[in-house]
């Protein structure tokens, strides 16, 4: 039976190009593949998934309210697919991860999800926490802190490389505005710029 697969990380751990090179894989070996990525995350173009080692792909664009199932469904009709794969996952609501599971259990459909587990303040995506919830396997993808250790966090800073503690969840960027970092250099950051707030009396 098909599986609903969830690999997650850090920033900067290489989903992106795991996930191609999944895509490769398949249709290497004459399968078809359907790719798909956030809408609003257009930071390589509309609808094109490309990796930190510039290699890419054309794929699909998710919406909020894009029903997968029913789009990979209509597209099974002209070939046989063999594969799903979603990349910036943690952008995916509940309902949409169901419909992911619709794919593996009544489709036969592998399914591979790509995306973060948490975002700057230390809180599950809604996708990713219905991909831990739900996927039938779950893989971690390893970042590197700065100090070597495993890096398991994604901070958010400013212009000055100082942690931006509140905002909308959702703020699309790269090493300019995130720094992926092991869970004790997270929160040190995150203590340094609250005590920096305090000391200018600044609104934390």
């Amino acid at each position: 039976m098909a599986k609903l697969y969830f690999y997650y990380a850090a920033m900067n751990a290489g989903k992106s190009t795991t996930l191609l090179q999944a895509d490769f894989n398949y249709r290497e070996r004459g399968m078809a593949t359907m790719l798909w990525t956030a809408a609003h995350d257009e930071r390589s173009g509309h609808g094109r998934i490309v990796s930190r080692l510039e290699i890419g792909a054309e794929a699909h664009a998710y919406h909020p309210d894009t029903d997968l199932f029913a789009a990979v469904a209509e597209e099974c009709k002209p070939r046989d697919l063999h594969c799903v794969l979603i990349d910036e996952a943690q952008f995916l609501s509940r309902e949409q991860v169901l419909q992911l599971c619709r794919l593996a259990d009544e489709l036969d459909l592998p399914v591979l999800c790509y995306g973060l587990r948490t975002d700057f303040q230390g809180q599950l995506f809604p996708g990713s926490a219905a991909l831990l919830a739900l996927a039938d396997a779950l893989v971690e993808l390893k970042a590197v802190c700065e100090c070597g250790r495993k890096a398991t966090m994604n901070l958010r800073v400013d212009a000055g490389g100082i942690a931006i503690t509140s905002g909308q969840q959702t703020e699309i960027g790269g090493n300019e505005r995130y720094l992926a970092l092991c869970r004790r250099h997270f929160f040190q950051r995150i203590s340094e710029s609250s005590a920096r707030q305090m000391s200018l009396g600044l609104p934390r």
